[in-house]
This record gives C-alpha cells, sequence and structure tokens, in this order.
C-alpha cells in the first residue's frame, strides 16, 4: 500500500467566542485532511491550531500540511513511525500540524487490519467516557450563573478557566461551588495564567472548595518551581503546557511537579507520541487525562478511541463541541450521551466530514 495524494482543507468551524486566560478564540482554527491510498481507500485527520498555547495557526498548518503531504506521496502509510520520523526530521516542533499526518495514518491502519482503532490500540470493549463541560472566563456571576446552568442540564463534572487576577478567580470558584452544590466535581485550569506567588494565593485559599486538580497554573518558564507548589498546594497539580512529549513527561514527573498529566494531540503529534506519554506515567504511577483543544467530533472520535483503549487515561475533557461549535460537519464519529461520549461503530476512526461542507472550504490536493 502507498499513498497517492493528500486533500487539505482549512477546516474553519463558526463558534461562540471562548476566552482562557491567554486570549479569546471566536472560531476554530482547524486543519481537515485525507491521506489517500492505492488501496481503494483514505484516512482522516484533523487538527486545531490554538496559537497563544502551541505557537501554531491555521495559516501555519495549513502550509506545513502542503510540505508533509509532498514527504508522503509514493510512502507506504502503515510503517507510521518511519512516516512521523520524516515529519520530524523536516521541522522541529509544529506538533499541532503534524497531528492531522498521524492520526489519518492510523486511520488507515485500523482500516486495514479491519479494526475500530482502539481496537488495533489494544483496547478490549467499548466504555463509556464521561467527560467535563468547560467554563470560560467571564465575570464572576455569568460564570456561576453558567454553572448552575451546567447542573440544571445533567453535568456533574464541571471545568472553570481561571488564570487572571488570583483574588478574583478564588472568588469565581466560590462563587461557582455555592451554585452547584458539594456533590458536583469541580476541576480548575489555570492555563499558564498564574506566577508562583498568584499560583500559591489561589490554590491555598481554595482549600476547602474540593477542586479535583489544577492544570497548569504557571508558566513552563516556571518548571523549576513547581515541586515547590506542588508540595504547598492543597489541590492536585495536573502538567499540560509543561508536557509535549514523553521526555516532557518523565522530567515533570521525576521532579516532583505534578500528581497528573494532561495529553493532547495537538502537543503529542498525534497518538504516536500520545502512546509514549501515557506509557512513561503509566510506568511512575502518574494517571492521565485526555484533552484537546477545539476540535470537532471527528478528532474527538480519534480521542475517544485512545481514551478507551488505555486504563492509564482516566480523565476526560472532551466537551469542545458541546461548549460553542455552531455547526457539526462530521459523519459518523462519536455520540453525546448525555454528557457520555460514546464511540461510534466502523473500522478505523469511524468519523469523516460531509462533502457538502467540504466544498466551500479553501482546499489543496498534494501529489
Amino acid at each position: 500500500m502507498v499513498i497517492t495524494h493528500i486533500d487539505i482543507y482549512r477546516y474553519s468551524i463558526p463558534m461562540v467566542p471562548f476566552t482562557i486566560a491567554t486570549g479569546t478564540m471566536k472560531f476554530a482554527q482547524n486543519i481537515f485532511i485525507r491521506v489517500h491510498t492505492d488501496a481503494g481507500f483514505y484516512g482522516v485527520g484533523e487538527c486545531s491550531a490554538f496559537p497563544m498555547i502551541v505557537g501554531e495557526t491555521q495559516s501555519t498548518c495549513f502550509a506545513m500540511a502542503q510540505d508533509f503531504a509532498a514527504l508522503w506521496k509514493g510512502k507506504d502509510p502503515l510503517a507510521i513511525e518511519d512516516r512521523m520520523q520524516e515529519l520530524h526530521l523536516f521541522t522541529a516542533r509544529n506538533s499541532t500540524a503534524k497531528s492531522a499526518f498521524d492520526m489519518a495514518i492510523y486511520d488507515i491502519a485500523a482500516k486495514a487490519a479491519k479494526l475500530p482503532l482502539y481496537k488495533f490500540l489494544g483496547g478490549q470493549e467499548k466504555i463509556q467516557l464521561e467527560t467535563d463541560l468547560t467554563i470560560g472566563i467571564d465575570s464572576i456571576e455569568k460564570m456561576a450563573a453558567k454553572a448552575a446552568d451546567y447542573v440544571a442540564n445533567g453535568v456533574r463534572i464541571i471545568k472553570i478557566k481561571l488564570g487572571k487576577e488570583p483574588a478574583t478567580d478564588i472568588a469565581r470558584v466560590k462563587a461557582i461551588r455555592e451554585a452547584v452544590g458539594k456533590e458536583i466535581l469541580l476541576r480548575i485550569d489555570a492555563n499558564q495564567g498564574w506566577e508562583f506567588d498568584g499560583a500559591v494565593q489561589a490554590l491555598t485559599a481554595m482549600k476547602e472548595l474540593d477542586i479535583q486538580f489544577c492544570e497548569q497554573p504557571m508558566r513552563t518558564y516556571n518548571d523549576a518551581l513547581a515541586p515547590q507548589l506542588k508540595t504547598i498546594s492543597p489541590v492536585p497539580i495536573m502538567a499540560d503546557e509543561s508536557v509535549f512529549d514523553h521526555r516532557d513527561a518523565i522530567r515533570v514527573i521525576e521532579s516532583g511537579g505534578c500528581s497528573y498529566v494532561n495529553i493532547k494531540f495537538s502537543k503529542s503529534s498525534g497518538l504516536l507520541e500520545a502512546i509514549a506519554i501515557n506509557k512513561a506515567c503509566e510506568e511512575r504511577g502518574i494517571a492521565c487525562m485526555m484533552g484537546g483543544m477545539l476540535e470537532s467530533r471527528l478528532a474527538l472520535s480519534a480521542f475517544a478511541h485512545f481514551a478507551t483503549a488505555y486504563s492509564n487515561v482516566r480523565f476526560y475533557d472532551m466537551d469542545t463541541c458541546l461548549m460553542g461549535h455552531l455547526e457539526d460537519p462530521v459523519t459518523g464519529g462519536i455520540r453525546y450521551n448525555g454528557y457520555y461520549v460514546e464511540l461510534p461503530d466502523g473500522n478505523g476512526l469511524g468519523a469523516d466530514v460531509k462533502e457538502e461542507y467540504l466544498t466551500g472550504l479553501e482546499h489543496c490536493r498534494i501529489g
């Protein structure tokens, strides 16, 4: 089997503006690809650029995708490690753009094996994955009201975006806890927004608020202070932006800087490296979360397959389609049963994008 050509699309999805500590996104800056083969079927992949976190935009991903596609023409898609190594040797970083290509060849490999992706990865049976639902940064009153609405609609796990002025962030979480009661799980995510002293102030003040964990309280340049913060904080720390690959995971864990790790394909370059991150974490007794950026249900299907295949992935943040996407262009793909994520049927990812949606997108074909 060889790759014959690759179609690349600017896969923009309008959405309700979403604010985190480092900025606001008004649409999902995604790329969709189809990697065609001479076997009569293709693999699909999607990435979601989040420039304030990963340093890539939709435009840089679109440009890099064309270079990556040229490298792969005529090559064997089933040699996954070789194909990904070609991309890594061609350019440093650019993990978001690479993740779409990684996803597509895993889709091809699972289809060739006539298996759903989770079984191709070694998973045994489908499981239900209960996702959280995220609240973006807003006024204290609006965030508390939104949390109450979430609970009224059946949400049991809420993720709260923070990372602004610590005293205001503390007030946000207190108001949300009062609005939702004691039974709802609360997670917080500072997206690197606090300096060390602010992180100490915020996290120690939340001791009595029963927070499950805090994602990435400080900038990655403060990683050396993470062990000290973890020792002080009554809230467990989850590394996110500090972990792009398995070497980062080993470094942060062995320094004593975190209790958990958030895996995102947009950081890891896709499934191949995500598998290595999860293995490094599991060997060191650290559970992982499956997270994402602003992907559609197509990439979320890959996330769900991965989370199903690896028992060390114990937390699920797969809510982007529920937070504000104004269009759903995906055929097949994961289904939401309330706030439980259910895998699709079929081999590979079990997802694709509607042809009529693709006709309106900027597109190029390489090969």
